[in-house]
């Protein structure tokens, strides 16, 4: 997780992300809301056996979205680190190293090879990290609504180093607005899936989803448009220190869940809701945004591997 320096709304990314609001009050007041809601997720986090690592975003330059991590790399259980082209010039700013570097020599896990795929930028094509790509990495899929900033060329290269087949499809809200991030739309669980099947206008791609979802033996729960702007598709199962499954969700989106919907989640995991409606609105993603997963090896294990 990053603890934000210069949260605010971001001129470059509101074109196409239908989910940010523009902020009612001053800069400091809006700063000071937003680091009340990370500390107080990061303390929820904690006690319920949840261990975040958190690193401070940088003063200069000023990264509007570095609370959102998860756009710009993801960490795998290969020792590999891949680093994402960003469709905003601003968010690029995000990429650090040294926060790479810091989880293999403070933290201890082993860092094989970075895969840098950020010189896609420079011909125009994006896949901004796990918020483009839901991963299965149980199964080796990757289910990827097709965006502005999720251009099938950078989707398939990914794919190709990664080994993942791929389930491309595309996905609009109610005002043919393409969504902007499938992990938005849609969570992978062990054992459950989230889906805004409505958003998926072709049938036979979402038949095709649901059937490949289905077969992994996962519960498919689909959730309407409404509750997809209330970020019900963005969440993240996690695993507390006794092994227990957590499903992370924020208030706005807990409370959009059905009792039907809410039932079905959390036979797979306890729910865990976090009030965190002024990222939300600003920055227009939600908890599973805001959490980079790491599958990095230990050291020890690395170094046998």
């Amino acid at each position: 997780m990053v603890r934000p320096r210069g949260f605010g709304p971001n001129a470059q990314t509101a074109a196409s992300n239908a989910f940010q609001q523009t902020p009612d009050h001053s800069p400091a007041e809006l700063q000071a809301s937003v680091l009340r809601e990370f500390d107080a997720m990061t303390a929820r986090l904690r006690d319920v056996g949840v261990a975040p690592i958190v690193f401070d975003d940088t003063d200069v330059p000023v990264k509007p979205d570095a609370v959102f991590p998860n756009n710009w790399l993801s960490l795998h259980a290969d020792g590999r680190v891949f680093l994402y082209p960003m469709e905003s010039a601003i968010r690029r700013e995000e990429r650090r190293l040294d926060i790479v570097e810091s989880l293999s020599t403070e933290y201890g896990f082993h860092v094989r090879e970075i895969v840098d795929l950020s010189p896609l930028e420079n011909g125009g094509l994006y896949l901004e990290g796990t918020g483009s790509m839901v991963l299965d990495r149980i199964d080796r899929v990757v289910y990827a609504a097709l965006s502005s900033r999720t251009h099938m060329g950078a989707l398939a290269d990914f794919a190709q180093r990664a080994d993942y087949d791929i389930a491309a499809f595309e996905a609009c809200d109610d005002r043919h607005i393409p969504v902007y991030h499938t992990n938005v739309m849609m969570t992978l669980g062990s054992r459950f899936a989230v889906l805004c099947t409505e958003a998926i206008a072709d049938a036979d791609k979402r038949g095709a989803v649901v059937e490949k979802l289905a077969a992994t033996g996962r519960n498919v729960v689909e959730i309407t448009i409404a509750q997809m702007q209330r970020f019900a598709g963005n969440m993240l199962e996690v695993e507390n220190s006794t092994g227990e499954p957590l499903v992370v969700l924020s208030q706005s989106a807990d409370e959009a869940l059905t009792p039907a919907q809410r039932d079905a989640i959390s036979r797979c995991g306890r729910l865990l809701p976090i009030d965190i409606g002024t990222i939300e609105r600003i920055g227009g993603g939600s908890v599973r945004c805001m959490l980079a997963e790491i599958f990095l090896p230990s050291q020890s294990i690395g170094a046998t591997t």
